[in-house]
């Protein structure tokens, strides 16, 4: 069902993840409520192909999509020419760390597995649990993300546009730290391992803590050519394995087994609800803030830096 609203919306950029903010929110709103800024010719949507024309569409809802790398301009303009804007940043938040401050609009970067249904119930269920292990996998295929693009040719292979798997698949740092309190690294490694033609990192793994589980271990992949995204965790008198690709999570409690399924936990779903929160501001503690997302950037940036001094 559509949401009554008056808000225009614009979406920056119109590769893979624009298309897909695109069909989400055309199914949300009035499609002549949404403009594209982009240089591709559209006929399901009005253009735009300059962010100086943003004043004649004068959107209350801006969703940039563009490449990391180029973040920060949208935002700097956006903080120079808008006030009381909401905009949604595609995440991470930026390519590397920027000492920024914005206080004329609102600002969220875009972590939306916090609105999947399997990562709500962790939370949960956790929430009053001592925890003493955590291990996370992600790994999947690059050169099978996009179909429509050479994966040698996308923003991931290239650094100059903030590729890499510790920005790529950040959300498994932002949902670690939103389960479990901030990550304290011990030992890292982010390099690139295999024969992909890329020039950025193929890989990452990361030992730490935090304040409330003593161990974690988070390892991220471009070269797993069967898909994998697991979250296993153990404590006292539970252990729960949750995998995010077949949507459902094993829970050992005492001596009891359960398995639950969460079939509405796909993509669409995630992406809905955090357009919802924030078109409808509902379940906004859910959504990752400004700060949040420059901290991460900056546990980002740390990972890089012990990476290279080994």
């Amino acid at each position: 069902r559509k949401i009554n609203m008056n808000k225009t919306i614009l979406i920056s950029g119109y590769g893979s993840i624009g298309r897909k903010h695109a069909h989400i929110l055309s199914r949300l709103v009035n499609k002549k409520k949404i403009t594209i800024l982009t240089n591709q010719k559209l006929t399901n949507f009005r253009t735009i192909k300059t962010l100086k024309s943003l004043n004649e569409i004068n959107p209350q809802y801006i969703v940039i999509c563009n490449p990391t790398s180029d973040h920060i301009h949208k935002i700097k303009f956006i903080e120079k020419n808008c006030k009381n804007k909401i905009v949604l940043v595609e995440k991470p938040l930026f390519s590397k760390p920027n000492k920024i401050n914005v206080n004329k609009n609102k600002y969220y970067v875009g972590y939306n597995l916090r609105f999947n249904s399997i990562i709500d119930f962790l939370k949960k269920k956790i929430k009053s649990k001592k925890i003493w292990n955590v291990n996370i996998f992600c790994g999947s295929y690059l050169p099978k993300w996009r179909n429509n693009i050479d994966y040698t040719k996308s923003a991931s292979a290239k650094k100059n546009l903030g590729g890499g798997v510790l920005l790529d698949l950040s959300h498994e740092l932002d949902y670690t730290q939103w389960l479990f309190g901030k990550i304290q690294i011990e030992h890292c490694k982010s390099k690139k391992l295999s024969n992909l033609n890329i020039e950025t990192d193929d890989f990452l793994n990361l030992t730490g803590k935090t304040k409330k589980v003593p161990s974690i271990q988070i390892t991220l992949s471009y070269f797993t050519r069967h898909p994998l995204r697991k979250i296993l965790i153990d404590g006292k008198n539970i252990s729960i394995q949750a995998d995010l690709i077949r949507k459902n999570v094993i829970c050992h409690e005492g001596n009891k087994k359960k398995i639950y399924n969460f079939k509405n936990s796909f993509q669409d779903y995630e992406y809905k609800n955090q357009h919802l929160a924030i078109l409808k501001k509902k379940n906004t503690r859910k959504l990752c803030s400004f700060n949040e997302g420059k901290e991460l950037v900056d546990l980002i940036n740390k990972i890089r830096s012990k990476s290279l001094k080994k």
